[in-house]
């Protein structure tokens, strides 16, 4: 399964949680990641997962996740274990304390985009406001 056959939602976790300073991937989203990157194949030394905002969707922002060969001059790299995710300056804005994981239960699975700095989320989950 691609990336982009995948699914995405969005959480917006409670106020009293404390965001952390850059981008966090669970277990579950690394092992998710690294099949879709060998199903690609793309290895671990060649590229990485690029995240992103752009203007668009129900809510005004959307992410955009691919997988790009490697980082470009002013990106903030990310690395867990093997895998490293890429994310330029002006994302980073929107996505700075996020974590990404990935859930598979009877009605959907995908990844889950927890943003601490999203306000609201339409339905289809990969829209939001910040």
């Amino acid at each position: 399964m691609t990336m982009a056959e995948e699914g995405t939602k969005t959480i917006v976790p409670p106020a009293s949680e404390a965001p952390a300073k850059g981008i966090q991937v669970t277990d579950k989203a690394i092992i998710r990641i690294r099949g879709a990157m060998a199903k690609e194949g793309i290895s671990p030394q060649q590229g990485g997962l690029r995240l992103g905002v752009q203007g668009g969707g129900c809510s005004g922002l959307s992410y955009s996740v691919w997988f790009d060969t490697q980082p470009r001059e002013r990106d903030r790299t990310f690395q867990f274990g093997d895998i490293r995710v890429f994310v330029d300056p002006k994302s980073f804005i929107y996505l700075r304390g996020m974590t990404l994981d990935y859930q598979e239960t009877l009605m959907q699975r995908g990844f889950v985009f927890v943003n601490p700095n999203s306000t609201k989320s339409c339905g289809c989950g990969s829209s939001f406001s910040a």
